[in-house]
């Protein structure tokens, strides 16, 4: 069943049982993209499901989880000689801003009806950012200079939510996952990227499901 919320019916922000939404994940619909609102969907595992063209967000929260354990994460050989030639360099939060907006536009994105990385998503996940909630993993070319990829997502507990990630040139956004997950991988304490949703790109990194209750601690 899917809860209808509005804007002015929860001061609190609080959300019902994703357990009681359907089998995609889509527990409840409306209210809005206000960040306390959004904190509170994160807590329990739920992000936007958004199409900027439209009015309501849609709320998520999958039972099966695909997530990568950092110290599992699928190194490939060509991988590998990507990061031994030195063609990229990696940071971290250095330019949040501008990382999502490349996410907005890749490939051409912004032009798809249901393409939710618009100026109120921006804007809000700017917010969380400056918070030190949302963060994101910047990949720039050693040639030129150029931001050519990467990706953004929130921390929560010991899980990174990601968000959504682009490359501008071939392997731009799996060098920034593989660093990402070294980087929580050397942390003191078990901890998972939640990649949302499966694709054979993530697969072929080692992500893959989980359930849902066992989820939740990581977010605590």
């Amino acid at each position: 069943m899917i809860q209808q919320l509005t804007i002015d019916d929860e001061l609190n922000f609080t959300f019902p049982d994703p357990r009681l939404g359907n089998p995609s994940g889509m527990f409840a619909v409306g209210g809005d993209l206000r960040v306390p609102r959004v904190i509170a969907a994160l807590k329990i595992g739920a992000f936007p499901w958004f199409a900027f063209r439209y009015e309501k967000p849609m709320w998520c929260c999958p039972m099966e989880r695909f997530v990568i354990f950092p110290n599992e994460i699928h190194v490939s050989h060509s991988m590998r000689n990507v990061f031994n030639r030195g063609i990229f360099t990696v940071t971290f939060d250095q330019d949040f801003e501008s990382m999502i907006s490349l996410c907005a536009v890749a490939d051409n994105r912004i032009d798809h009806p249901d393409a939710w990385l618009g100026e109120r998503v921006i804007t809000t996940y700017c917010h969380l950012h400056r918070r030190g909630i949302a963060h994101s993993v910047e990949v720039w070319d050693n040639a030129t200079g150029r931001l050519v990829g990467g990706l953004y997502g929130e921390r929560v507990g010991r899980c990174f939510m990601g968000e959504s990630m682009c490359s501008l040139v071939p392997n731009a956004s799996k060098a920034a996952l593989i660093t990402l997950a070294r980087k929580m991988a050397a942390e003191p304490y078990p901890t998972i990227i939640d990649t949302q949703i499966e694709t054979p790109h993530l697969a072929s990194l080692g992500a893959r499901y989980i359930p849902y209750d066992d989820y939740l601690p990581y977010l605590n």
